[in-house]
């Protein structure tokens, strides 16, 4: 209670003035909306996990919910109102596969967005390639999207596991730890995480070696076994990739065998609110993460956004949330630059866009469709029996991008056309 408390009062000042400019902007909007009423709405079609991982993705369709909003009170796209078709993949690829088989056939849409499981994601992106269908991959992590099987068609917004593993490097390689173990999910989204940071960190400490590694299925972990195994190799600290109730798990039983804090732990996303709602009094102190510590932040952009998404929904907002609005902020930039909705002319509009974010301004880089929107990166603490980030900064994307040569050994000569 007093997180929100102090987050209300930091941006109630914001509520009122969007509040005024919102019932302006509205009867301003009215008559442009009423002229643009009868043509063929702008349609978006989102596709994403919202039955199998909701602690993300409930908050990430109210953040693109919240965009559209905005955007339509305000008179649309090219005088359209804009409308997201919104499907649920059930974090399977084949059926992802199905909606945008349907979305891009039947309901005509002009864009597809979306995708959380990097699995998921890879699948879209190869349907936007076969289908020259411009494609917004809000969410997977993997760089194989971007790079090995990148294509001319999908931009992603997120920094991927490179970029934040670069991120964690930083500050993995200041510990005096030389014997490094791993845990992360058996699949694209793990293997990318885990391959990126070896590469990074021991560029950084050619004298790290890795002496662990456990690669448990997705939603599977057995937390005592998988510990069990890492503590035998002797760690001096631990890579954790593990998310959602995964890592719920290992962080229960890495407690109580008092695992935690005694050894050093860098993990992927665990400063997230939608992990560390979830793990409460649990929560590690010491972990060095990447996350969103959402009731700190004070810049005017963030400000703005959480005073309107409280005021919207009545809850604070979580990562999902931002992830959500700038995607649509994204595409409605896109849109606004090509001045159409043909896929070539987005794909041209795309490539170096600039754009706004809660998080502040980012741009497509034009090299890989890779977005520079950063992540906040320092350490897990308690206050008041929650967890919460403490010594963070905010890591700017573009510092965190692989250099050129990097991307075009890499990416498809096809995709840089």
């Amino acid at each position: 209670m007093e997180r929100i408390a102090y987050f209300l009062e930091k941006t109630v000042k914001f509520a009122k003035s969007v509040l005024l400019g919102g019932l302006f902007l509205a009867s301003a909007a009215g008559l442009a909306l009423a002229q643009g009423g009868s043509k063929t709405p702008v349609k978006i079609g989102e596709i994403n996990s919202y039955s199998t991982i909701p602690q993300f993705t409930q908050p990430y369709r109210q953040g693109w919910q919240l965009a559209v909003e905005e955007i339509n009170v305000t008179g649309g796209l090219l005088g359209r109102k804009v409308e997201v078709i919104a499907r649920d993949d059930a974090g399977k690829p084949e059926e992802a596969l199905r909606h945008a088989i349907e979305l891009t056939s039947k309901e005509k849409v002009d864009v597809l967005a979306g995708g959380f499981l990097s699995n998921v994601g890879l699948a879209l992106a190869d349907h936007a390639q076969k289908n020259k269908k411009v494609f917004i991959a809000s969410e997977p992590l993997t760089d194989a999207l971007i790079w090995d099987k990148g294509n001319r068609y999908t931009f992603r917004l997120r920094p991927g596991t490179y970029m934040q593993a670069a991120m964690l490097v930083e500050e993995a390689a200041r510990l005096p730890a030389k014997r490094w173990a791993v845990i992360a999910p058996n699949y694209e989204y793990g293997t990318s995480a885990v391959a990126a940071f070896k590469e990074l960190l021991k560029a950084r400490r050619p004298d790290v070696e890795f002496v662990g590694e456990q690669w448990p299925a997705l939603g599977k972990l057995d937390a005592g076994t998988t510990l069990q195994a890492i503590m035998q190799s002797k760690p001096d600290a631990i890579f954790n990739v593990t998310f959602g109730a995964d890592l719920a798990k290992l962080v229960r039983e890495g407690n109580q065998r008092g695992i935690f804090p005694r050894t050093p732990v860098v993990s992927l996303l665990s400063g997230e609110p939608e992990y560390l709602d979830v793990l409460k009094d649990e929560t590690p102190k010491g972990w060095i993460v990447t996350g969103y510590p959402w009731d700190q932040i004070d810049s005017r952009e963030h400000a703005s956004f959480a005073a309107n998404y409280y005021r919207r929904f009545n809850e604070y907002p979580k990562v999902g949330s931002v992830v959500g609005y700038a995607t649509m902020q994204a595409i409605f930039a896109a849109i606004r630059k090509a001045n159409s909705t043909d896929s070539e002319k987005l794909v041209a509009a795309l490539r170096g866009l600039k754009f706004s974010t809660p998080f502040g301004p980012a741009e497509f880089r034009a090299i890989d469709h890779q977005s520079t929107m950063g992540a906040y990166v320092g350490k897990l603490d308690l206050r008041g029996n929650k967890g919460t980030m403490v010594q963070w900064r905010y890591a700017d994307g573009k510092a965190y991008l692989p250099p050129d040569d990097y991307v075009k050994a890499r990416r498809p000569a096809a995709a840089m056309k």
